[in-house]
């Protein structure tokens, strides 16, 4: 015997089937159409990296050809070929002899971009407590959303910096970036004075190499020996070994030998319970929200700072700076330059 669907539901399921079209066809809001907003935000991401690293090899006068995009953007070399003809097909890229290169409109948008990555960039290190191994990642990110007129209200409000944390030069507003000067410190010879001016954050496994041995720029160089299988430096006194193809990460410029060589900057960790010093000023590797703190607790220079006593682990120090006591973590007082006094406590 055949059973009849009750009304009600049969109702019910045309209702359900209704929504669910209209769940996935609605215009704007419908699934389809933000999947197709996904793919679409997908691959203006993946043209605006193409387009920042065309920049980077004309600025650093690189030659950039198929493989070496396809292997930037981590992507197969059709799917290259497939973004390179859509490049050439909007005008923001030419092929010139065997080599591609931006069109004016492809280097405009390329700095707008890049722009609005490197003030980010500043922004995460002078205003926020991110560390510094998220400073590209986090800037990677919101270099596609933020717009420019976003970016140029940020670079304001922090009084329109000039140089990201790395060093790279912020485009200015009118699309204006200095020439690229400086060499990689694997090219200096034994003896060379150097000052850092760029500390290349890509790829992340090299860049944290050079954050763990506390590199930054403005640090000055001094090359102790090389073989072809390290570079051993002096940088502020302090003795570093890289592998030449990591000191390629790094840029310099080099300086005349008679520039005095900077010894080893003396530490606030360094003093013992009841020692004394006077602050000589913070390392330009403590930024942001810790750098405010220490200044806040009266971490300036000229200031006298006593080491009180230590904790019971050892860490924090009990500090006496400005008739009131602190307490500091060696992370912290490994940033603080001191100068030891004859002061007593």
């Amino acid at each position: 015997m055949l059973m009849t669907a009750h009304p009600g539901i049969t109702l019910l399921i045309g209702i359900s089937g209704l929504l669910a079209l209209a769940a996935a066809f609605w215009p704007q809001k419908g699934l389809l159409a933000r999947i197709a907003r996904g793919r679409l935000n997908t691959q203006r991401v993946l043209l605006e990296d193409a387009l920042k690293f065309f920049f980077d090899c004309e600025y650093k006068n690189i030659s950039c050809r198929l493989n070496s995009i396809a292997g930037s953007l981590h992507i197969s070399a059709d799917s290259a070929t497939r973004l390179l003809s859509r490049l050439r097909s909007m005008g923001l890229i030419q092929l010139q002899e065997d080599s591609f290169r931006l069109t004016d409109a492809g280097r405009s948008y390329a700095l707008r971009i890049i722009r609005v990555h490197r003030i980010w960039e500043r922004y995460l290190a002078d205003e926020t407590s991110i560390g510094q191994m998220e400073w590209h990642g986090e800037a990677d990110l919101k270099e596609h959303h933020l717009s420019l007129e976003a970016a140029d209200q940020l670079a304001a409000q922090m009084g329109n910096p000039v140089f990201d944390p790395h060093g790279d030069p912020i485009p200015s507003a009118r699309g204006e970036l200095p020439a690229y000067t400086g060499q990689p410190l694997s090219a200096l010879k034994e003896g060379d004075i150097a000052r850092i001016i760029h500390i290349e954050d890509e790829p992340r496994a090299i860049y944290a190499q050079i954050v763990a041995l506390g590199l930054y720029p403005g640090m000055q160089v001094y090359v102790m020996d090389i073989t072809e299988e390290r570079i051993q430096f002096a940088a502020n006194g302090e003795e570093c070994v890289l592998a030449p193809f990591f000191a390629a990460n790094i840029t310099v410029e080099k300086l005349s030998a008679r520039e005095p060589i900077q010894q080893k900057a003396e530490l606030l960790s360094s003093l013992k319970a009841g020692e004394s010093a006077t602050i000589k000023g913070l390392s330009a590797n403590c930024r942001g929200q810790q750098r405010r703190r220490l200044m806040d607790l009266g971490i300036v220079p000229g200031a006298q700072i006593t080491a009180s006593f230590r904790s019971a682990s050892g860490d924090p120090v009990a500090y006496r700076v400005l008739g009131t006591t602190i307490a500091i973590r060696k992370s912290q007082a490994d940033n603080i330059f001191i100068e030891r006094s004859d002061a007593k406590p």
